[in-house]
């Protein structure tokens, strides 16, 4: 198989213009990098958004995870991953600083640089922008990576934008563990599953203050509703994603030891019924 071409040029940026990448929001938004522009190690990851309904494309296990806690944020409104800075701009940046901007070593195009995340927030009712890069902490040692955040820095600051970087020490796998394992299932795949969940939910908040374990409640459901194993178990990730369930999500969730008495249920008996069209 041939190998994939990953040479710049202007007539490539051009035509990821016409592509619209880089541009829109929400479930519009297509980012400028794609898992499939960019050498991979393996740890490439996509996921369908909650907030923005689209394919999300992560580069690294570090910037899924770091999706995942703004997923969970709810301040946070949109993340537009892989944004890209605009060339002239950088590129003056660099010169004033006498900072080298990378090139294309073969057509010597000037490289357009990319942040990780741009993130939109709500705060005080307003909307406000956060740029963040997404690097582990080993990197920040390399003088050639401070020089590339060091540009990137003065292009946001030149937005009045804030922006920063992540790391892993900023980042509970605990909690990443707990959202990677509900993100599925936020969204339901049917009329069916929704009737389901919804017949489940009332299940449950009727036994609420019982002292029964949360698996043995849902396998007695798959097997009074001819569900496939497992299905009422997916409904306890779906109203845990939603928010409709509240458990401690920075410790490791092990539903065969939990007990119903020991779920915070969110969400009350008259909104129940039509809790899934939010």
């Amino acid at each position: 198989m041939s190998k994939r071409k990953n040479n710049w040029s202007e007539e490539k940026k051009e035509r990821y213009i016409k592509e619209g990448r880089g541009q829109g929001e929400l479930g519009d938004y297509i980012p400028w990098l794609k898992i499939q522009n960019v050498p991979s190690d393996g740890n490439v990851t996509r996921l369908i958004g909650w907030k923005t309904k689209r394919q999300h494309e992560f580069l690294s296990n570090l910037e899924r995870d770091y999706f995942l806690l703004l997923e969970w944020a709810d301040d946070v409104v949109d993340i537009r991953e892989q944004f890209p800075l605009k060339d002239t701009v950088t590129f003056k940046i660099a010169e004033e600083k006498g900072i080298a901007h990378s090139i294309d070593r073969t057509t010597k195009a000037p490289i357009v640089m990319t942040t990780d995340f741009l993130i939109t927030i709500i705060k005080n009712q307003q909307k406000e922008y956060l740029a963040r890069t997404v690097k582990p902490s080993g990197h920040l040692e390399d003088n050639r990576v401070i020089e590339k955040f060091e540009i990137e820095r003065e292009y946001w600051k030149k937005n009045e934008i804030d922006w920063g970087i992540v790391t892993e020490r900023e980042i509970s796998s605990e909690l990443t563990d707990n959202i990677l394992w509900i993100h599925k299932f936020y969204y339901l795949d049917d009329q069916e599953d929704i009737d389901s969940a919804s017949l489940f939910l009332s299940i449950l908040l009727s036994k609420k203050d019982k002292n029964e374990k949360v698996i043995e409640i849902c396998n007695k459901f798959d097997d009074d509703y001819y569900l496939g194993a497992g299905a009422s178990l997916n409904y306890i990730k779906h109203f845990l994603a939603r928010k409709y369930i509240l458990v401690d999500m920075n410790k490791k969730i092990n539903v065969r030891s939990l007990y119903i008495n020991e779920l915070n249920f969110n969400i009350s008996e008259e909104d129940k019924d039509d809790y899934i069209s939010s």
